[in-house]
């Protein structure tokens, strides 16, 4: 401060000078002034003493500003103690986790929920005004596109490495699986032998004919699916085996994966096709019926002799513009550290990503699977055209 009062004080030295100038200039040489003449210079002399007194507030004004700045810039480097998550999950675990969070480090977690594309809309609309710090969503194809609309940034953190393998993560880190989902057939026990089960592709045979269950081409995750149809076996085969499924189909696809395990128990189809997490979500609800459903379903996870079974991610990425970078990290490392994925895995019947975890019993008693081995960011990249193709099969 005495610094910018130091600069004040030289400045109406100066100007103080220049006025004594010109009156000694004027008066010292003796020149005679008439009556105009003394106003003109009175004015001047009164001229120069605003000026004087502008700029000493101009500098007053700067010094400020300067200061504030200085202010500014610290608090702009200093996170505060929250994180701000944009998410598409609706779990009661997700929320128990964060709040355990919280406790551990004091960290408060605001949740903002909608759907995804929703939320990546909100996220393009903000830009730098933007609260979000982290987004999660349910599919990889959603992180990606976030990361191609340039949304997202990467994480820099070594123990978040450690705790997801290099394939459940964006190749420059800007995004990470939190959980792992397998898109597998279910079948009604009573009515089906699973030695009759084998691929995808099989499902457009003769045999399956109107006994088949899906939902619409909408859900992201049937758009997935083809995705790595067309990354595995190229488009026109993608299209053959959509085409074929849509005429072995029970009923115009309709609900969740639920309802299609639903359906095929009251006997409107055989098989459906089905994310793993929902078989576990039927089992352990409150609602008896969707129990009794859950215990007449099997697993079956297709073409192990071949490609493997299609998997997706639950997961999450830094906001490009949030401003809690640092506590969002922390927050990523817990939801895959041990302790978070095993609670992903027993309570919300997940396979989690981190390796040192088991899956929950009761995806063990599934058996273990192999997983179609492919980039992750294709299911993404390739969505539009899986959209396309699916649309042009007839898959409503």
């Amino acid at each position: 401060m005495n610094r910018y009062r130091t600069i004040i004080d030289k400045n109406i030295t100066k100007h103080i000078d220049m006025i004594m100038i010109i009156s000694y200039t004027v008066f010292e040489n003796g020149y005679q002034l008439g009556g105009y003449m003394k106003k003109v210079l009175s004015l001047i002399i009164i001229a120069t003493m605003v000026l004087v007194m502008v700029g000493c507030g101009a500098t007053d004004e700067n010094m400020t500003r300067n200061v504030s700045s200085d202010v500014s810039d610290k608090k702009s480097t200093t996170e505060e103690k929250v994180v701000n998550i944009y998410t598409d999950r609706h779990y009661d675990t997700d929320q128990a986790l964060y709040d355990t969070f919280t406790l551990e480090t004091g960290i408060q977690v605001n949740v903002v929920k909608a759907k995804s594309d929703e939320l990546l809309e909100r996220l393009k609309i903000e830009g730098e005004d933007t609260e979000a710090d982290l987004i999660v969503t349910s599919d990889v194809g959603r992180l990606y596109r976030a990361q191609t609309e340039d949304l997202l940034k990467p994480f820099v953190s070594d123990k978040l490495q450690n705790n997801v393998p290099e394939h459940l993560r964006s190749t420059e880190d800007f995004w990470t699986a939190l959980t792992v989902r397998a898109r597998v057939i279910a079948y009604v026990k009573d009515r089906v032998d699973p030695s009759t089960l084998s691929t995808y592709e099989a499902l457009t045979e003769p045999e399956w004919s109107e006994k088949v269950v899906v939902r619409s081409s909408t859900n992201i995750y049937n758009q997935s699916l083809m995705a790595s149809f067309i990354e595995l076996n190229g488009a026109e085969n993608a299209k053959t085996w959509a085409e074929g499924l849509v005429k072995n189909m029970a009923r115009v696809p309709e609900g969740n994966d639920r309802d299609q395990m639903k359906a095929i128990v009251a006997g409107e189809g055989d098989i459906a096709i089905v994310n793993t997490y929902y078989i576990g979500k039927l089992l352990n609800s409150s609602d008896e019926y969707e129990v009794e459903v859950g215990e007449k379903i099997g697993v079956f996870f297709p073409n192990q002799e071949t490609n493997g079974t299609h998997i997706n991610i639950s997961g999450a990425g830094l906001t490009k513009y949030g401003k809690n970078t640092d506590s969002a990290t922390l927050l990523l490392e817990y939801l895959t550290s041990e302790k978070a994925q095993s609670d992903y895995a027993n309570a919300n019947y997940e396979y989690p990503v981190n390796a040192s975890v088991q899956p929950s019993e009761l995806l063990q008693s599934w058996g273990t699977f192999k997983a179609q081995e492919i980039d992750l960011s294709v299911l993404g990249a390739l969505n539009a055209d899986a959209v396309k193709l699916l649309n042009e099969a007839g898959w409503k």
